[in-house]
């Protein structure tokens, strides 16, 4: 599967782009692609990590390793953490008050 993503930018933030590249097209998909990489280089670290401490089969391929971590628990998106975090700040919150 894979996702599209459409950006607008202003047309001095385009000119921008176009000194720093010679495509801005292409230095986006780049940037975007990189950082995926970054990202999911740091997920299947700490299911390596993870699956050797705890004795677990690791997932044969990058796919199925990030898909594993996900499974477990030991990657989540931006989303679920933000969305723990503020559960944790509103009980502490309810605490800090009784």
């Amino acid at each position: 599967m894979s996702h599209t993503f459409t950006i607008t930018v202003t047309d001095s933030e385009y000119k921008g782009l176009q000194s720093a590249a010679m495509s801005p097209q292409e230095w986006v998909e780049i940037a975007v692609t990189n950082q995926a990489r970054v990202e999911n280089d740091g997920i299947i670290q700490n299911l390596i990590v993870h699956c050797n401490a705890e004795n677990i089969a690791l997932a044969v391929g990058r796919d199925a390793q990030i898909e594993q971590a996900f499974t477990l628990g030991l990657a989540k998106t931006a989303q679920q953490r933000q969305e723990e975090y503020d559960a944790e700040w509103s009980q502490q919150a309810e605490a800090d008050l009784e």
